[in-house]
């Protein structure tokens, strides 16, 4: 059971729409933010309804994800109230050197709600706590290094989910066909089998999965891993604070909240699933018993009622409650959900 469930006010429990229409009414500006550590936390429940008090009481919103090996956060954060939220993060005990990275485009509407969750691991990963080794990572190279390297002929791994790198990567960067993390880690040792001496780049968001991702192939005998420090996020603010530095990024950055993606070069390398005009912005599509994750034109929206394929059309045409039973029970609760590519339906 979880040891939260009796406590009140520890939960938000207002649904999207009305999360999205007090959101709407706000009349303050937001920060969109992200950063993550691991470390340590010897009560991460505890630590977890603490972080949540205070940061409700700070008007907070986003997904931060915590474990006994450290915190995963995406926030928004009034303007108002950011100095008195890093002041909060920085006293305390387990994050007092962390690093924030602010996104580049911000609209304010990132996230609508606060959700604070404990896991077993802040990034699912399977890997057995022998596999890797969290103090030694590989080296974190800022955007000139990691040019100089590209420049120099490094080996560049995109350690992102195929629907991510799809949008925008690096180019000529290794961009493994995975839905997730857990696959991509033996896929990429893998792929780079016979360059245990040569020099390897990785990159990824916002530089999480680096760490265990440098920390395994480490482990499993590379000896020159480097990873983008702060990730793209990073990369894309050292681009715009240093107009010298070369873009070798094209296309855009997938992000995990409301905006989907943040712009880093005026590229589109992607299409729109339905129709294959040049696009770029991932949606879910409208049916909620499918809500599958895919680039869909503003065209192909109006077209096919923001959906993914034909049946979907036909479910949201039915009654909500009948939309409700057709996703009852545990193996209909995500009867048509995938992340996979798929061939969409869209002729009778």
């Amino acid at each position: 059971m979880d040891p939260n469930s009796g406590k009140k006010g520890m939960f938000n429990k207002l649904n999207k729409e009305q999360a999205l229409h007090l959101l709407n009414k706000e009349s303050f500006k937001r920060k969109t933010v992200s950063f993550y550590k691991y470390v340590i936390i010897e009560k991460p429940n505890e630590l977890r309804d603490n972080l949540y008090s205070s940061w409700k009481n700070l008007e907070v919103l986003g997904r931060i994800y915590l474990a006994k090996e450290g915190i995963n956060a995406q926030l928004s954060v009034p303007e108002y109230n950011w100095l008195t939220f890093v002041e909060n993060v920085l006293s305390n005990k387990y994050f007092r050197d962390i690093q924030f990275k602010l996104a580049i485009e911000d609209n304010g509407k990132s996230f609508f709600k606060l959700t604070i969750k404990v896991r077993k691991k802040i990034v699912a990963d399977g890997l057995s706590s022998n596999e890797y080794d969290v103090t030694n990572v590989g080296k974190h190279l800022t955007a000139k290094q990691w040019n100089d390297a590209i420049t120099d002929g490094a080996t560049v791994v995109d350690m992102r989910n195929h629907y991510e790198s799809e949008i925008g990567r690096f180019k000529g960067a290794i961009c493994p066909d995975v839905e997730t993390f857990k696959e991509e880690l033996p896929a990429v040792k893998k792929i780079l089998k016979g360059k245990e001496k040569k020099q390897i780049l990785l990159y990824c968001t916002g530089g999480i999965r680096c760490e265990k991702a440098s920390a395994y192939l480490k482990h499993h005998g590379f000896e020159d891993v480097n990873q983008l420090h702060g990730g793209i996020i990073d990369y894309n603010r050292q681009l715009k604070q240093d107009t010298s530095l070369k873009n070798h990024f094209e296309g855009r950055n997938f992000v995990f909240d409301e905006r989907r993606g943040e712009r880093v070069s005026n590229d589109i390398i992607s299409s729109c699933h339905q129709c294959g005009k040049a696009y770029d912005v991932h949606v879910n599509c409208s049916n909620v018993n499918c809500n599958l994750l895919f680039i869909q034109c503003d065209s192909c929206k109006k077209k096919y009622q923001n959906c993914c394929s034909l049946e979907c059309i036909e479910i949201i045409s039915m009654p909500k409650e009948k939309q409700k039973k057709l996703r009852k029970g545990k193996n209909n609760k995500k009867m048509y959900y995938s992340h996979k590519r798929v061939k969409l339906n869209l002729h009778k």
